[in-house]
């Protein structure tokens, strides 16, 4: 594979989707992978963009087919990676990000143990809260739901191989961006990327 798998994780409100949105936008070469889902399309979502939909069905028979790196049931709709999508593009050269929560990390990596996983925490739970309240329409107990999954999630974050902390927008991209070139420098890519010019300098 010449691209990188990347896994990265966060509770929701942590501003995941955000920065994965600003950091393909910035950065050429990586992408977001488009899982499958049963789930129905929503208003302003495009098939093969946002996710690719499929009835329940069809999601069984890929599971039944060993077709994904990972999937996951969520309340009543399923979501999965396609291995064979996914591997396409890194043989491509490729870099490819996972958005997937950590028991969707744990099976990535035992399908492919050189994926690099990012997990992304709220600088407070003060700030979470903040953000998981939205614009104030949810009641306290939704709240406290969504509070109890996200210090779930979070507790999870000793599996993973960087933390980077969204607490400055700016900051926390930029700390994603070195994490994602960094590998991009990595002996065994750039040896294959310099083989003529190491070859000349070693002659």
């Amino acid at each position: 594979m010449s691209g990188t798998l990347f896994i990265v994780s966060a509770p929701s409100g942590a501003g995941k989707t955000s920065l994965l949105k600003a950091l393909v936008e910035s950065e050429g070469g990586v992408q977001v992978s488009v899982s499958h889902t049963t789930r129905q399309m929503r208003p302003g979502e495009v098939d093969g963009v946002d996710y690719h939909f499929v009835d329940v069905d069809s999601f069984s028979q890929m599971i039944g087919e060993g077709a994904f790196l990972e999937n996951a049931q969520v309340f009543d709709n399923f979501y999965g990676t396609s291995e064979a999508a996914i591997r396409a593009q890194l043989e491509q050269g490729m870099d490819v990000i996972l958005e997937i929560d950590w028991q969707g990390a744990r099976q990535v990596r035992e399908r492919i143990p050189g994926a690099i996983s990012i997990f992304i925490l709220p600088s407070t739970q003060q700030a979470l809260r903040q953000r998981l309240g939205g614009r104030g329409q949810d009641s306290d107990e939704i709240i406290e739901r969504r509070m109890r999954d996200a210090k779930s999630e979070m507790s999870h974050y000793g599996e993973y191989d960087y933390l980077i902390v969204n607490d400055l927008f700016k900051q926390a991209l930029g700390e994603l961006r070195a994490v994602v070139t960094s590998q991009r420098f990595r002996l065994g890519e750039q040896s294959k990327k310099l083989e003529k010019q190491l070859k000349a300098l070693l002659s």
